[in-house]
């Protein structure tokens, strides 16, 4: 079915089940290949590339909506997600509807609610919706052209996580369960765009106290196979709420 019909048909049942000018998107990042990458999907017949969002039910709050929509996407449970801006600004559409009728839902001025998502990228399953003929991983260094207003929502959630490096812990959601320390501080400066002191990450990564070192190392490479460690989850559940001292 082409995409206007299909635009059409979920507009009619729309204004049924959904809360009005209200909606959700998310900016989902995974780790994989030494590289932070977003989650974005196409829409049909046209060269434009969206974040993953929708709409909140009449019988959800914002929290739920967002577990929703990202679960629909990725088949994932259980997602580290942080609201992190509300986009309000006038003719967000920017066009892309312009051509149905001013009663479509779509059509209607929508305050936007913004949740970055930190998943596993080996942990997700990609599905397309029926508006959409593409659902990709694409690197934060290679963006497409965005709809709307979703790469100021892009912008604005890397800007934010990388603000939280600074008070709580990243890697939980974005790194297989065991890793190295030389990994773990590869996330750290990718997602920060610069590099970091080696020694000085070692000894303040250790000092949060949040990490355990396993009784094995990793195998493989001409050099000394280097440590293992996973998360305390206790402990890193603990940064979260209360926050970590000092920045990077």
């Amino acid at each position: 079915m082409e995409f206007n019909k299909i635009i059409e048909e979920k507009s009619a049942k729309a204004w049924d089940i959904y809360i009005p000018n209200l909606s959700v998107d998310c900016v989902v990042f995974g780790f994989h290949d030494v590289t932070l990458k977003v989650l974005v999907t196409r829409l049909k017949d046209k060269d434009l590339w969206a974040l993953p969002g929708g709409y909140v039910l009449k019988t959800e709050n914002l929290m739920e909506a967002a577990n929703r929509i990202l679960y629909s996407r990725t088949g994932a449970e259980n997602i580290y997600l942080q609201e992190f801006k509300v986009f309000s600004e006038l003719n967000r559409s920017g066009g892309v509807f312009d051509e149905f009728p001013d009663t479509l839902w779509n059509k209607q001025r929508f305050l936007s609610v913004g949740f970055y998502a930190l998943v596993d990228f080996h942990q997700v399953n990609l599905v397309m919706d029926d508006i959409s003929d593409a659902c990709e991983w694409k690197s934060i260094e290679e963006l497409p052209n965005f709809m709307m207003d979703h790469r100021s929502i892009f912008d604005k959630a890397l800007i934010t996580l990388r603000k939280q490096l600074n008070h709580k812990p990243i890697g939980y959601n974005l790194l297989p369960e065991k890793f190295t320390m030389p990994e773990l501080q590869k996330l750290y400066e990718i997602i920060l765009a610069k590099k970091l002191n080696r020694g000085n990450f070692y000894r303040k990564m250790l000092r949060y106290d949040i990490l355990i070192k396993l009784d094995e190392s990793r195998k493989g490479g001409a050099h000394k196979a280097p440590d293992l460690y996973q998360f305390d989850i206790e402990k890193y559940e603990k940064a979260l709420k209360e926050g970590l001292n000092n920045g990077w």
